[in-house]
This record gives structure tokens, C-alpha cells and sequence, in this order.
């Protein structure tokens, strides 16, 4: 009896500090963590207040029992006439608790009895929510903002050119007609600027380092885009810092950085919104959709990230997480969904106006219509001499230049003439959405694909001579495949190898990534087309085994997954290459662009005459004895896309 007098008490007195608690508006998951190492800690207290916070009340011991065992110790104290004033308090609370019918609850339930008596939270994380219910309850959008007018104003006649740093290559999610240099001399910054675009891109693949080696890398950009903008004159620029939709990469080290070369700005803006990768920002909660559900990215695989990893869904918590409280929370302000439907972009330019010098903004945005409120406001601000650093995912790049989204792009958009080399397809991305993609397409095309996995154990923590023997076999194969016309599927064998810090995990991924662009640089067939998984992986590609300079953005093979035409100066001029996110798309994403670029099956020729004379066509039937007329047969074919016969009669 005494003990579970002792638990009862404890667990009643962890309910009503954590609700007071809440009550003060403090973070309760924080009051938790500095609680734990305070002279106020109790084992009870450590154990049922992560049920708490976690509102998983999954009964271990329920509320029930203490109802009996606190009114047994009651009954005992009322024989023995010794007043037990704590115990008498806290049975009658969980009496209320089961009252209100939270009795087959586990015991933690008792703080929803202050709850509701109060009407606080205690639950340290937001729940996940329905997205249909909850998008149809925000307000209805503000009216078209005529984007056009204020782009112009900031772009061309001011000769203001937006500079993205990319930190992977997926930040061209929602652009087209764009160009991306994979390297950044003055002289070839020089050369863009001279161009007047409203904008370009700047690969830096800076995801896949340390954060020193990053911040490094960005202060050599800014200080390279600032001597080539002297060299043109009256030309000026915006830096966007894109990063990952998921709050992954260098924040804030990055942006650090740009100021140290640049200056300080008038504020930070935070901005993840990314429709096609389902990526909402609603009442400062950021969140990533799941089918028809609304899940806090704190609670995600990408949350979880070996290099990248965090806890809050809030991002003004999350500004204050990774700036490690250099940046509170009550520091950050907010531009509310509220705000940019009823209010419109005077009202964001207003906002943006009066924040305290070098502050920090979140953008909540759920609708490609909120985020272009937002830019215009922003646009308005910047003409007032206003100085902006974003961080952003790819959708705020669109909508601050103007750019209307395209329909996603087939092979016969790019005038490619049929070829019968295979494609080739690299899987290096870990996140789990990645692995399912991969399991449906190898399911969807088990036919048509061969599939070659890569060991990472072989080629990161094995000897040099082991990992080139797999690199070897690789290669060896891929060439083979391709050749025969068989799209080729090369992925890293699925179980994640992490190191035991960051720091770690980051070498473990460049040893995969190295390994990946030995492979490819090796491949010496040309394929058909080459489609990249993941980031880093994509990143490294192009730059390293394809040995692109620069590429143009054609637009999206599919929502959210780029299509870039590498430079002249690449191994392969002219192969389309497919920039596919490691966490975009559903499940059979990543088989239907495979699908959408697969070599068209050929007719036989009786299926071929068959539909020639349902269809009421001729069809060309010709004597070839040489190469030379085979070529000239089929490129002429191709011309005119028309269906022909050959027979080929070799001389002797």
C-alpha cells in the first residue's frame, strides 16, 4: 500500500506540473528534458510523461487501478485516523479521470482530467491530421496576384537576377527553361550575368558534406558572384539558399556564411512549402503528406536523418533546435495562411517591412496560390530596398520568378529519335519511401529491367582491392546490359550502414557516392537515358562521373522530378538526365518515369501490316545490302515517322 500510495502521487503530481506547465505556454517536451536532470525528477515522473507527451495512452497500469489502490490506502487511513491529505487528493483525481471515462487508459491519462478542466495541451508533439478536413477549413485563397508585372520590376528592369545555391540537384523541382552551373569561376559567373536571366541555379551539393567544409564552400560562391557582378554594370542579385523540403542540410550554417561575405540582411526567411512533394506549412507546423493524412515532419524517416536528424515539427521550435537557441522561438515571426488570404501580398510586404533587423520569418503556405501572395509581398518589399536571405524548397523559386508549371515531359517532347541502347538507372537515395519506390519498380518491370546490386558493406568498409573487385563486376555488367537494350537498374543494397556520429554517417555516404560515380564514369555505353536517385547521388553524377559544367532544366519527367539536358561538354551531350528525388512521389513514382522512357516494343511484321491496312496506310518494304542502307532506310523512316520493312540481303 505504501508504495502505490508513492506511484499514485507521483504520477498525479508529473499530470499537474506538466499542465501547469503548459498553462505557462512552456514547450512541454523541454520541460521534460530540463525537469529530467533537476532535483524535482522522480523515476515516475521519467516514465509516464513521455506517455504524455506522446498522447499514447496504450494502458501499461490504468487509471482503474489506482482507483482501487488509492481507495484501498483511503479506507486503511480512515480505520487507522490518520489523515493522508496527498493520497485523498490524488485518488480523487483519478476517480474524476475514470469518471470521464479514461479508466482502461494507462495511468498517465490522469493529466487529461487538467486538460480539460483547463483547456491546455500537454501533448509535446502536434498530432497528425486529415488532410482533406484540415485544407478545407483554412480561408479561401486570395485572388490571382498578377505575378508577371512584379517579376519584371524585379528582374529585368532593375537587372536583379535570383541566384539559387542548390545544396542537391532536386531544387529544380518546379523550374524549366533554367540553367545550373555545376561550378562557379568568376568568369562563368560572369558570363551568366551577362546573360539577364531573371535567374540560374548554382549546384554546390553541399548536403553531402560536414558543415565546415559548407559553410566554406558557400563563402567561396558569394565571394565569387560579388567580383563577377562588379564586372557587369548595373547588374544586382538575390540569394536563395534552396534546401530540402524536409528541413535536412546546413541550417544555419549556410546562411551564416552569406552574411559573413554578403552582409546582413533585414531578415531570415524560412520557407519548406513544396506542393508536389506534399510538403505543407500550416499554423507554423511543417508537415509532410502521406496519402490522406498530415504527418509533423518531426515525426518522419527524414526527421530521424543520421546527419541531419531533429526533433521539432514547429518551426519556430525548429529555428531555435538548430540554431541551438541563438534564435528563440518567441524571436521568430510568422506570416500565417490567415494573413496571405485575406490580407494579400500589401499585407506581407507590410510584415516584411517592420522585422527587426536580422531576424528570423516563417512562411506558412499550403497552396501554390499562397506562395506566390508571399513573393509577390516579398517582391514589393525588395523594391523598397528591403534585404531578404531564404531558405526555401523548390516551390518559392517558381513562384518568385514567375515560372508556370508544364506538363511533365515524354521523350518525343525532347525530339529523341528511338534508340535501342537500355537506359541506365542509379538508386543511391536510403530514405525509406526510396526502397518501396525501388521494390514497385523492379515488381512493375521485372520483365523489361535487369537489376544489379551494389554490396555498400563491399564498397565502404571493405579493403580497396575488395571494393574495386565490386566496382569491377558492376561495371562489367552495365555495359553488357545497356548494349543489349535493357534499361538497367544499379542500386545499393538496401540495408542502411550509418557511423556513430554524423560525421561518420557523412564518410560512410561519400565511400557509396564514390563508389557509385567510379561506376558510371566506367560505363562506357551510351544509354538511352540516365535517371538518377537521390541527391547526392544525382549530384555527384552529373558533375563527377558525367563531367557536366552546366545543363539546362527542360522541365519535369514527373511532378517534382527534374529533367536536365547536360551540357555540350559532358560525356554524354544530349542524354536526357533525370534528377529524381530520394523523397518525392508515391510508391510507383519512380516504376512509371521508368515506364514513360522505356524503349517502345517493336511490331512484329505481321502486327504491323495488320494495323496498315486497318488503318488504311502503306507501309515503305525495302532491299538493303549494306550498313550504309540500313542508316539511310531508318533515318528517313524516323523523318517522316513512318513505319517501314527492311530485308537485308548481304553481298558476298
Amino acid at each position: 500500500m505504501v508504495n502505490q500510495l508513492l506511484a499514485g502521487v507521483h504520477i498525479a503530481s508529473a499530470a499537474e506540473a506538466m499542465a501547469f506547465g503548459a498553462r505557462l505556454n512552456l514547450r512541454t517536451r523541454r520541460v521534460f528534458e530540463i525537469i529530467q536532470h533537476a532535483r524535482g525528477y522522480s523515476w515516475m515522473f521519467g516514465n509516464r510523461v513521455p506517455h504524455m507527451l506522446d498522447n499514447d495512452y496504450t494502458p501499461l497500469s490504468a487509471v482503474d487501478i489506482f482507483v482501487k489502490d488509492l481507495g484501498i490506502v483511503s479506507r486503511e487511513s480512515s480505520n487507522l485516523r490518520i489523515p493522508l491529505h496527498v493520497s485523498s487528493v490524488a485518488h480523487q483525481l483519478f476517480v474524476s479521470g475514470s469518471a470521464s471515462g479514461w479508466g482502461r487508459y494507462d495511468d498517465s491519462a490522469v493529466v487529461k482530467v487538467y486538460e480539460t478542466l483547463s483547456g491546455v495541451k500537454v501533448e509535446g508533439r502536434p498530432p497528425m491530421l486529415n488532410k482533406e478536413d484540415v485544407l478545407r477549413s483554412l480561408p479561401v485563397e486570395w485572388p490571382e496576384v498578377p505575378m508577371d508585372d512584379l517579376v519584371s520590376s524585379a528582374s529585368h528592369d532593375s537587372k536583379k537576377v535570383l541566384v539559387v545555391l542548390d545544396d542537391d540537384p532536386t531544387g529544380t523541382q518546379t523550374v524549366h527553361d533554367i540553367e545550373v552551373l555545376t561550378e562557379w569561376p568568376v568568369e562563368a559567373l560572369t558570363e551568366q550575368f551577362l546573360k539577364l536571366p531573371t535567374c540560374f541555379f548554382i549546384l554546390t551539393n553541399s548536403r553531402s558534406m560536414i558543415a565546415d567544409k559548407a559553410a566554406l564552400l558557400v563563402k567561396d560562391i558569394c565571394r565569387n558572384l560579388e567580383a563577377a557582378a562588379k564586372t557587369v554594370p548595373g547588374i544586382s542579385y538575390t540569394v536563395v539558399l534552396r534546401g530540402d523540403s524536409t528541413l535536412r542540410g546546413h541550417f544555419p550554417e549556410e546562411a551564416d556564411a552569406v552574411v559573413s561575405v554578403l552582409g546582413d540582411m533585414d531578415a531570415w526567411i524560412i520557407c519548406p512549402f513544396f506542393l508536389q512533394g506534399g510538403r505543407y506549412t500550416i499554423d507554423d507546423i511543417h508537415y509532410v503528406a502521406d496519402s490522406e493524412r498530415l504527418i509533423p515532419a518531426g515525426e518522419t524517416e527524414f526527421a530521424k536523418d543520421a546527419a541531419f536528424g531533429y526533433t521539432s515539427s514547429n518551426l519556430k521550435q525548429w529555428v531555435e533546435e538548430k540554431t541551438k537557441g541563438r534564435i528563440l522561438e518567441n524571436q521568430v515571426s510568422t506570416i500565417s495562411i490567415s494573413l496571405l488570404r485575406k490580407e494579400g501580398p500589401d499585407a506581407v510586404c507590410q510584415l516584411l517591412c517592420s522585422l527587426e533587423k536580422g531576424s528570423a520569418c516563417i512562411v506558412n503556405a499550403a497552396s501554390e496560390r499562397d506562395m506566390n501572395v508571399f513573393a509577390a509581398g516579398m517582391i514589393q518589399a525588395e523594391l523598397q530596398g528591403k534585404r531578404f536571405l531564404c531558405r526555401t524548397a523548390a516551390s518559392f523559386v517558381s513562384a518568385r520568378i514567375g515560372i508556370k508549371p508544364k506538363p511533365p515531359i515524354r521523350p518525343n517532347d525532347l525530339g529523341l529519335k528511338r534508340n535501342l541502347a537500355g537506359g541506365l538507372i542509379v538508386v543511391g537515395s536510403y530514405v525509406p519511401k526510396t526502397t518501396k519506390q525501388v521494390d514497385e519498380l523492379r515488381s512493375q518491370c521485372a520483365q523489361s529491367l535487369r537489376v544489379i546490386e551494389v554490396s555498400v558493406e563491399m564498397i565502404s568498409l571493405k579493403s580497396t582491392e575488395e571494393r574495386d573487385q565490386e566496382i569491377s563486376r558492376i561495371v562489367e555488367l552495365g555495359n553488357a546490359y545497356i548494349q543489349s537494350g535493357r534499361d538497367t537498374l544499379i542500386v545499393t543494397s538496401r540495408q542502411l550502414i550509418t557511423g556513430k556520429t554524423p560525421e561518420e554517417s557523412l564518410e560512410i555516404n561519400y565511400k557509396v557516392s564514390s563508389a557509385l560515380v567510379e561506376i558510371v564514369r566506367r560505363i562506357d555505353s551510351r544509354p538511352r537515358y540516365i535517371l538518377a536517385k537521390g541527391g547526392i547521388t544525382s549530384s555527384d553524377l552529373a558533375t563527377k562521373a558525367l563531367e557536366a559544367r552546366r545543363a539546362k532544366v527542360m522541365g519535369q519527367a514527373l511532378a517534382g522530378v527534374p529533367l536536365w539536358q547536360l551540357g555540350p561538354e559532358s560525356r554524354h551531350p544530349g542524354v536526357p538526365y533525370i534528377v529524381f528525388p530520394g523523397n518525392v512521389g508515391d510508391n510507383s513514382a519512380l516504376a512509371e518515369v521508368v515506364q514513360n522512357w522505356a524503349c517502345p516494343s517493336r511490331s512484329s511484321t505481321k502486327e504491323l501490316l495488320l494495323d496498315a491496312e486497318k488503318s488504311g496506310y502503306a507501309v515503305g518494304a525495302f532491299n538493303v545490302y549494306n550498313l550504309e542502307g540500313i542508316e539511310a532506310v531508318i533515318a528517313a523512316a524516323e523523318a517522316e515517322e513512318s513505319p517501314a520493312i527492311l530485308q537485308f540481303i548481304p553481298v558476298p
